[in-house]
């Protein structure tokens, strides 16, 4: 395998071709993932000097681009928004589970990409709220976090969303317990609520939403799809739809707090393709290694056209200012502080001091540690970026 074989090598290497041959199907958020991912770490956007504070190794680094699509550009996003989770994690077992769009919905989430990847995250977290709060299951208000990805391990489109969630939650009827009357409900051990009963209900709400949002003229239909239009058409479409299974899958729970924190790790900045996986290089092919679940997760290499893995890794760009991580019931942004807060007294958890918090603070990135000796490295000055090399508009890095 070539060393540090990157995402951006491809851009370079196939980029301008791709961009030629695609010129009137190729948007804006396509064009600027591109142009981020190829600059990204070059003297085109500017840098500094810097010296390791211990050998001193004087070099210059590069800024990177730090767009949401950049393989690179991850670690400092996942390390910071991760920190912020770690005084958040509870004492309680946590469950993962995971909401997938069927084939065909899929085909209309891409050509409707704000609209239903929208109302997959809602219709998620509706189902596992809505289901956590019938006494018959839970009886409880609980909490949890979402992450959207749009990809199979080959970077076909296939829209999912991952939900990590606590074990149990907050009583929905006060009881004569102590804050406030709220008590903690926990969940089964090893079982959190009937996965069956969650994808009946998944189905229900997001059809039920696309419905409304046909009536209201949100979506759009191209292509092979345009057929979609006509209301009779749509109609019984979704009869279709109706008649299937939904994908919604439980898969057991963490053993702690750090396992927790290291799922998220792997999971919430992920982007369509790791550099990691990248395997080859040539004029016309990129060859990747790619896992296939049909056949037990068995590892594979996939050797595509160059065009083509460049089409597939774009199928999967979001549209500017879209949020993939979302918050729900008890850890919404608006209270999670106070409802962390109340959920620490009724389980009798203090708050984690900063050194009995797993995970990942306190340690210096690679990025910023000498390459020799693993010092830190501190700015001795900036590089400027080339006024010839400033895009014209910004690039989406939330």
């Amino acid at each position: 395998m070539p060393a540090g074989l990157e995402l951006a090598d491809v851009f370079r290497h196939h980029g301008e071709d791709y961009r030629r041959a695609h010129d009137g199907h190729l948007g804006r958020v396509e064009r600027r993932v591109m142009s981020a991912i190829e600059l990204c770490r070059t003297a085109a956007l500017g840098g500094h000097v810097e010296r390791c504070s211990d050998c001193g190794l004087v070099r210059q680094a590069y800024n990177s681009c730090r767009n949401r699509h950049c393989p690179k550009c991850q670690g400092h996003a996942r390390a910071d928004w991760l920190a912020a989770r770690q005084a958040e994690l509870l004492p309680v077992p946590y469950f993962h589970v995971v909401f997938t769009l069927p084939a065909e919905v899929a085909g209309v989430a891409f050509q409707n990409k704000a609209v239903l990847y929208a109302m997959l995250f809602r219709t998620a977290a509706e189902t596992l709220r809505t289901v956590a709060a019938d006494p018959r299951h839970l009886g409880a208000e609980i909490g949890l976090v979402a992450v959207l990805h749009t990809w199979g391990q080959n970077l076909h489109h296939h829209p999912h969303v991952h939900c990590v969630v606590p074990g149990g939650g907050l009583s929905l009827e006060p009881a004569p317990a102590e804050a406030g009357g709220r008590h903690w409900v926990a969940c089964r051990p090893g079982f959190f609520l009937p996965v069956r009963v969650l994808s009946r209900l998944f189905r229900r709400l997001f059809l039920d939403a696309l419905r409304a949002a046909f009536e209201s003229g949100q979506l759009g239909f191209f292509g092979e799809l345009a057929k979609l239009a006509e209301p009779a058409a749509f109609t019984r479409w979704l009869a279709e739809r109706r008649r299937v299974e939904w994908v919604v899958y439980a898969k057991p729970p963490f053993g702690g707090p750090a396992q927790v924190l290291a799922y998220l790790g792997r999971y919430t900045h992920r982007v369509a393709i790791a550099n990691s996986r990248l395997v080859s290089l040539t004029d016309t092919q990129v060859g990747f290694r790619w896992k296939d679940y049909r056949h037990h997760g068995k590892t594979k290499t996939l050797t595509l056209d160059a065009h083509e893995f460049i089409r597939r890794f774009l199928l999967h760009t979001l549209p500017d200012g879209f949020h993939r991580i979302r918050h729900y019931g008890f850890l919404a942004n608006g209270h999670r502080a106070a409802k962390i807060a109340l959920c620490r007294t009724l389980l009798g958890a203090p708050a984690p001091s900063p050194e009995e918090q797993p995970g990942v603070g306190g340690t210096v990135p690679a990025t910023e540690r000498c390459p020799c000796c693993g010092g830190a490295m501190i700015v001795l000055g900036t590089l400027p970026r080339p006024e010839s090399c400033r895009p014209s508009c910004q690039w989406d890095t939330s």
